[in-house]
């Protein structure tokens, strides 16, 4: 086997490059408005309730026909799973990271085709699409490699008379319930490292991007994995979610999405059901308010077009996303000057022809977004942006206020759009207390030339991934592990050397010779 190395990049600086992404564009266009059902078993089901999830440059475009499950089907598919787990998880864990060599592999050879999807689904540009699927492909690869080194076993201390092991076992059924911001991206991850473990599970994709999370299913299905192993099941958060968090049967739930759900999930979760056995294992990545600070010393080019692309990089949705630049008063102006001037350079447009900025995800994101332009427009000095259109998709400018207040509505909640914070701190000293004045904890970043700053920030710039002069999104499988502090979640690593044994739990065997 091959050492791990992370996907490359597609560089669509190439003219071979790009024409394949529009022949996939085109291939991807002439499927749209198909209808997918529930897979539950194996088994494809209609239901009486369909949900068609549109383009969001393009509101009236139907991307597909999702079939939408109820508590019945959540039902038959916590059982489906159950059935499938008393085989899958006596799989040697070498069979069970082949299926994911085999998930790397067919994504390589869909890569356009998936890539087309999430431009067309989402509204990622073809940048950002493109690490979409290269970092599903990295999840898989990597937590293969992650179950076999599990599989080699722990070292005891041995003692004599005695043979002394201990084993990692699967947990049982679960439910992984994914995003819509890192559709094909996050729910492989979550999906993947749970049944690498032996675990089966329900899927409930974000139902913004449930045709992604058909593509998921389709892929699965590719592999080989037996029935039953995974079973796709879009829905109602509020119906088949919540009947499936509060099941007594479900083993575990794997979650990425905002902490108000994350939050319900986890305290929903803690209650024992009539007939459960087990406390609910929750793994939870939730939201953020994160920060770039900058100081005297730092490269002021470099930190600007680092908090530029952190901020409004896929429209600033990602839980990841730079939505306060923290600055020093010395260097303030400065700064601050830059990254308006580089804003004012970004192209607003259809993520088919892949402008930098392209529409946020529906009609209640863009609702949402645009009510802080409205209600918190005395927070600060509105520098470019604060423009929207929907009328065609839901466009919004990307937006600068200057001078906030770091107790602020729009320097502490989520906002999860492309709206940018600049923040006045007196001083290294201050601008680090103003980064750590949120509930999140999820991402930061700090660019200075002192040494002795960098330092400091290591120890008390309090997030899970922190990162010294480069921006603070763009997180690699296996190279940054990637979750939160505080309300961000349960700082569960995706993408690490962890992540694994999360679906898994220790059994310690000890024969006396």
């Amino acid at each position: 086997m091959i050492p791990y190395r992370n996907e490359p990049l597609t560089d669509f600086s190439l003219s071979a490059h790009r024409e394949e992404m529009q022949q996939a564009l085109a291939r991807v266009s002439e499927q749209l408005g198909r209808t997918y059902p529930l897979v539950i078993g194996g088994q494809t089901i209609n239901s009486d309730t369909i949900m068609e999830s549109l383009n969001p440059c393009q509101h009236q475009q139907v991307v597909g026909r999702v079939a939408q499950g109820n508590k019945e089907h959540a039902e038959q598919a916590l059982q489906a799973a159950w059935d499938a787990f008393a085989s899958w998880s006596r799989v040697p864990i070498a069979t069970r990271a082949d299926y994911l060599f085999k998930l790397a592999a067919l994504m390589r050879r869909q890569k356009r085709e998936l890539t087309a999807w999430l431009v067309l689904e989402v509204a990622k540009n073809w940048v950002e699409a493109d690490a979409d699927v290269a970092e599903a492909i990295d999840f898989c690869e990597y937590y293969a490699r992650q179950a076999l080194e599990i599989d080699q076993g722990t070292s005891l201390t041995a003692i004599p008379g005695e043979r002394n092991t201990m084993i990692y076992i699967p947990l049982g059924a679960g439910l992984v319930i994914s995003p819509w911001n890192f559709p094909l991206a996050i729910l492989m991850g979550m999906t993947a490292a749970a049944i690498v473990a032996g675990n089966t599970v329900v899927i409930k994709p974000a139902n913004s991007a449930a045709v992604i999370g058909a593509k998921v299913m389709e892929l699965m299905q590719a592999a080989g994995l037996p029935a039953g192993v995974v079973n796709y099941l879009p829905g109602s958060g509020s119906e088949v979610g919540e009947y499936l968090v509060n099941h007594p049967r479900t083993r575990f739930i794997n979650f990425t999405g905002s902490m108000e759900v994350g939050l319900r999930i986890n305290q929903q979760a803690a209650i024992a059901q009539p007939g459960q056995i087990w406390i609910k294992r929750v793994v939870a990545e939730m939201g953020g308010k994160d920060s770039i600070v900058v100081d005297e010393t730092a490269d002021l080019e470099a930190a600007a077009q680092g908090i530029v692309q952190s901020a409004f990089g896929f429209q600033g949705q990602k839980c990841s996303a730079c939505s306060r630049a923290i600055v020093v008063d010395a260097v303030y102006d400065q700064v601050l000057d830059r990254v308006v001037e580089l804003t004012k350079q970004l192209s607003v447009g259809p993520a088919y022809d892949n402008y930098r900025v392209n529409a946020v995800i529906d009609a209640a994101a863009f609702a949402k977004i645009t009510s802080y332009f409205k209600e918190c427009a005395s927070e600060g000095r509105l520098l470019t942006g604060g423009e929207y259109d929907d009328q065609q998709g839901y466009f919004i400018q990307p937006t600068i206020f200057a001078d906030v207040d770091p107790e602020a509505r729009l320097a502490q909640e989520e906002i999860f759009g492309p709206v940018l914070s600049f923040i006045r701190a007196n001083d290294f000293q201050h601008a680090l207390a103003i980064a750590n004045n949120t509930i999140y904890g999820l991402t930061g970043s700090l660019y200075s030339n002192c040494r002795a700053r960098l330092e400091q920030a290591k120890q008390e710039f309090h997030v899970g991934n922190l990162y010294l002069n480069r921006g603070c999104t763009g997180a690699l499988v296996g190279v940054h592990p990637f979750g939160g502090f505080n309300m961000s979640g349960t700082d569960s690593k995706a993408g690490g050397p962890d992540y694994v044994k999360l679906f898994m739990q220790a059994k310690s065997i000890s024969e006396r010779l």
